[in-house]
């Protein structure tokens, strides 16, 4: 009973900052401090939030987005952790790959949407086309850097005992690596969550990001301030999710304190 107590209680301090902040964001509205039109009251958006999972439209829309972003950031990381192992490992796949790379990386996402609307449409291949290309660069930044600094000494050992080509990477270059890929998979992650709510306000007819946008028309503000915090709690969840995944494959790691 005491231990659940100080676990409520160390949960509580954690998020009391947000807590203040939605019970003085609560009272403002309720004493009319605050323009509800404008910021909708935290009861308000927290009704709006059941009424939208009660009609149906916030599952429909939130099963829109997450599956989108699931595929598109599965292409992403095939394509990022084969490219970024191969550029790290063979100097003339980099001298070929690094430069249209790097030249394509600084270009937002945001400016690549319509040209996905001219070539992939309304729907989801755009949506797909601009997750993956947002979750592809940490991914492969993160398995380069990681395949890059491989300790020469894990090498030298590999070879001392004879291993060939392939069994190097799949007990040395790879668990050496993983930890790194796994990084930039969750990174990927949480940036192709950011691009599909961009893109679907944008290039679909379905999706968080299109509730949020239709509601922006039609001046319904709750809608629109309930879509963000469901955004945000399940990127929330979702960073959860992989955190949890990383710990449990990279075991063997040691932990910070």
């Amino acid at each position: 009973m005491a231990q659940a107590l100080r676990q409520v209680l160390a949960l509580l301090n954690r998020w009391s900052l947000v807590i203040a902040v939605l019970l003085l964001w609560q009272a403002g509205s309720s004493f009319g401090w605050i323009n509800t039109t404008a910021f909708p009251a935290p009861v308000t958006i927290a009704r709006t939030i059941v009424d939208l999972a009660i009609s149906g439209d916030l599952e429909t829309n939130l099963w829109s987005s997450i599956t989108r972003v699931f595929v598109g950031v599965a292409a992403a990381t095939a394509t990022g952790i084969v490219l970024g192992s191969l550029c790290a490992r063979y100097e003339r796949v980099a001298f070929y790959l690094d430069a249209p790379i790097e030249l394509i990386r600084p270009i937002s996402v945001i400016a690549w949407i319509p040209v996905a609307i001219i070539w992939f449409g309304l729907g989801d291949g755009s949506a797909w086309f601009i997750i993956g290309l947002g979750a592809f660069f940490p991914i492969f930044t993160n398995t380069h850097d990681a395949m890059k600094h491989i300790p020469a000494v894990y090498l030298r050992a590999a070879q001392t005992l004879g291993l060939n080509r392939r069994q190097v990477f799949a007990s040395v270059l790879w668990p050496a690596a993983l930890p790194g890929v796994l990084s930039g998979i969750r990174i990927g992650l949480g940036v192709g969550w950011m691009c599909v709510i961009a893109a679907e306000m944008i290039a679909s007819t379905a999706g968080l990001g299109y509730m949020i946008q239709t509601a922006r028309v039609m001046i319904e503000t709750e809608q629109v301030f309930a879509g963000m915090v469901v955004i945000g709690v399940v990127g929330f969840l979702m960073n959860l999710g992989m955190i949890a995944i990383e710990r449990r494959v990279t075991r063997w790691q040691p932990r910070g304190a």
